[in-house]
């Protein structure tokens, strides 16, 4: 018999989680090969209902929720209290992302379970962190954004949010890889672990380049929008035939590939206004003027073959539609069918590649819906570890 290939095959999870942040971070862990029971109160995860243009299903909650198992748990019923403690006993992982006070009132919090069950990995994610003025604040993913500065570094003249939720993302990955360095401790201690993330800890992480530069630099850099604010030239430019293409010069010598085969004026490698990046940066308005020059007056197929002459690396500007049928990601099979409860829908694969995760990915559970073996295995080894 072949031994399960997957990563976290063995490991059982159980979740009390809503939104994005917690749910990513345990969808990661199930395309890992864990087993990961969501616990939803009985009206379910109110990120099931952001939305329904999935093929009928909500496209965030189809994204962080696939391969799990769905059990709903009625919180103000002690059967039900029962079930998700023996649950929690019978995991090798919890993750909630409720309020500080709403766990702590439960018994939920990361300090209590990990001194009731010394092999659990307890872990919690909330918006502002354990203690400090903020503890008990709401935080949703554009609230901390504008509070961790990303506003103020998007855009152009005007702040902008990012497109996506980025602050969700980052605190759940970080979840992700405390998690998984938790299990890997306890392979040689035998003890879990209180593992807390927060939003705010977490973008403001992300953000540390420009939050340094700000503070050691003399004062924060202006927006630039599509173009970088301490390389040029670094941004967008378009085509004859409507493209726009982004082009990215990284030192001096591909400044100068870029003047000869691109602009197909030499000289302007070595031009003074040009020559190092300091200058190109000084005089970026008049750089970028003279590089529309030419882009505007070209099609696709004469960039291209301009720019691969210079080795000058490039990139196509993608709305979300073609993304969809981009080249690459087609062309390497990065997408499958995953089940849900209206029908088969194609999704983008996990982006790493580990020999033996199986494809396709793990179901989209509909709410309640659950192996109801492999739950009644988790209590069964809850109540027993309950019991001792």
């Amino acid at each position: 018999m072949v031994a399960d290939a997957r990563p976290l095959a063995g490991v059982t999870v159980v979740t009390l989680e809503q939104a994005i942040s917690a749910p990513f971070a345990s969808r990661q862990l199930a395309d890992l090969g864990a087993t990961v029971i969501k616990v939803e109160r009985p009206e379910g995860d109110f990120a099931r209902r952001y939305d329904s243009v999935a093929n009928g299903n909500s496209a965030f909650f189809v994204w962080a929720n696939r391969g799990k198992q769905s059990v709903t748990v009625d919180l103000a019923n002690p059967d039900d209290v029962l079930v998700l403690d023996e649950l929690i006993a019978g995991a090798d992982v919890f993750i909630h992302n409720m309020s500080a006070d709403a766990a702590a009132r439960r018994g939920l919090d990361a300090a209590t379970l990990h001194s009731r069950f010394p092999a659990i990995i307890a872990c919690e994610i909330s918006g502002y962190g354990n203690g400090g003025p903020r503890e008990g604040d709401k935080a949703y993913d554009l609230a901390i954004q504008a509070e961790a500065g990303a506003f103020s570094v998007n855009g152009d003249g005007d702040m902008s949010k990012t497109g996506f939720s980025v602050a969700d993302i980052s605190a759940g990955m970080y979840a992700l890889t405390s998690i998984l360095a938790a299990l890997t401790r306890r392979e040689r201690t035998g003890l879990g672990a209180e593992v807390s993330v927060s939003m705010l800890d977490s973008l403001v992480e992300w953000l540390s380049a420009p939050l340094y530069a700000a503070v050691y630099g003399g004062g924060q850099a202006p927006r630039t929008g599509r173009r970088h604010h301490a390389i040029a030239p670094y941004g967008t430019f378009p085509l004859s035939d409507g493209r726009t293409v982004l082009i990215a010069v990284q030192s001096d010598a591909e400044w100068r590939q870029m003047a000869e085969h691109f602009l197909r004026d030499a000289a302007l490698g070595n031009d003074p206004r040009f020559a190092t990046n300091p200058a190109r940066l000084e005089n970026v308005a008049a750089l970028e003027d003279l590089i529309r020059s030419v882009s505007s007056a070209i099609p696709v197929d004469e960039c291209i073959a301009r720019l691969e002459a210079g080795r000058t690396a490039f990139a196509w500007v993608n709305d979300l539609p073609a993304v969809w049928q981009h080249d690459q990601l087609r062309a390497r099979g990065r997408f499958h069918e995953v089940e849900t409860e209206n029908g088969p829908l194609e999704m983008v694969d996990p982006p790493f590649a580990i020999d033996g995760l199986p494809t396709p990915l793990g179901a989209v559970p509909a709410l309640g819906e659950h192996d109801a073996a492999t739950v009644e295995q988790v209590r069964a080894r809850g109540r027993t570890r309950l019991d001792s």
